[in-house]
């Protein structure tokens, strides 16, 4: 190998890739049925549930899961206008391959232009004001609007996502909303994502195949080096405690 070939290997990162489980086919099957008997449950208990997915790959098991319960649970998706084609292409790629409807919610026009006026287009990677500014008019605002009516929610959240989510439990309160709000997955590993999406040929959102474990807006998320914080490509540019936008807050 020539030095400049050395360098260039040396120099080429090493991302983050899915990983391998050491689940049995007997404890895939266990977490399975537990997680589709929550979904049922859940559905029983409320009129109106809606499902909030961000395409990646914990919001895929649920599509998954919800899809072959039939569980009455509404799907949507915050189209922000600044997300990857990846992901708007994985909104039809989702329907086709279970059938199911998935409402785009768009952001107000007047909010996200206002947005622009007081800090640009892309005034986010000043700070966590106008990043948070960013999130309100392209997500949280959105988000509410996708909830009025509902009388619970499903997110995609687990424990071992952040710091800021190992308190997590199955069922909570959202008293920002005044409704339930449910983590079906809360306590299942990334090994464990994976494994189910393999064993049940679950559609993959191409950004995972190259070194995203997360996947957020475009101009938000970049890849992640093998070894790093799952959530490291998210925000990147502030603190490591700044890993939320919101959408999960409460008041």
């Amino acid at each position: 190998m020539t030095q400049q070939n050395q360098q260039t290997t040396l120099e080429k990162p090493i991302f983050w890739s899915i990983p391998s489980s050491a689940l049995t086919p007997a404890e895939l099957a266990e977490k399975s049925t537990v997680l589709k008997q929550r979904l049922a449950d859940i559905s029983e208990r409320f009129s109106d549930v809606r499902f909030a997915t961000s395409l990646a790959a914990e919001d895929m098991v649920i599509t998954d899961a919800i899809a072959k319960t039939g569980a009455k649970i509404k799907l949507f998706t915050l189209a922000t206008g600044r997300l990857h084609q990846e992901t708007v292409d994985m909104v039809k790629t989702t329907e086709d391959h279970y059938g199911v409807s998935i409402e785009k919610v768009y952001p107000q026009d007047s909010d996200v232009q206002a947005f622009i006026d007081q800090y640009g287009m892309n005034g986010f990677y000043d700070g966590e004001e106008p990043k948070k500014a960013c999130c309100g008019a392209r997500k949280i605002k959105p988000l509410n609007a996708a909830l009025l009516g509902a009388d619970a929610w499903i997110t995609g959240q687990r424990r071992e996502q952040s710091t800021t989510r190992t308190e997590l439990n199955l069922e909570e309160l959202d008293d920002a909303r005044g409704i339930s709000k449910f983590n079906p997955l809360f306590d299942w590993s990334e090994a464990d994502i994976w494994a189910y999406i393999k064993q049940e040929n679950v559609p993959i959102h191409p950004l995972h195949l190259k070194g995203y474990p997360s996947i957020g807006c475009e101009p938000c998320t970049r890849q992640v080096k093998k070894g790093e914080d799952i959530r490291a490509g998210r925000w990147w540019w502030l603190q490591s405690d700044s890993k939320e936008c919101g959408l999960h807050v409460n008041k």
